[in-house]
């Protein structure tokens, strides 16, 4: 579960991003891997919807998002579980070297 704590509050400046992305009309479970899918299966699905994603235009706002709040399931800003864990444990990383 994403962390509460960390979202922003319910400020309409803060959200709006949302409405311009390429996946309001995707279906959603292409975004979201059933459970037991492994392989070369969830693979292609996570493909697929990064091939969504690098059409967005709010790309940028939902990926940054998606690491501040530290979404645990799915693809977002193009962007899987594993690729989002990596980029916040390079960023700590990056911190405590600096």
């Amino acid at each position: 579960m994403a962390e509460i704590s960390r979202l922003p509050g319910p400020v309409m400046d803060l959200w709006e991003w949302q409405f311009d992305g390429a996946c309001r009309d995707a279906d959603q479970d292409l975004f979201f891997h059933p459970e037991g899918e492994r392989g070369s299966a969830r693979r292609r699905r996570a493909e697929a919807a990064k091939a969504i994603c690098a059409t967005c235009p709010v790309l940028n706002e939902c990926r940054e998002q998606s690491l501040a709040v530290r979404e645990p399931y799915g693809v977002w800003g193009g962007l899987s579980e594993e690729e989002r864990a990596a980029v916040l444990a390079d960023r700590a990383g990056r911190r405590v070297t600096a």
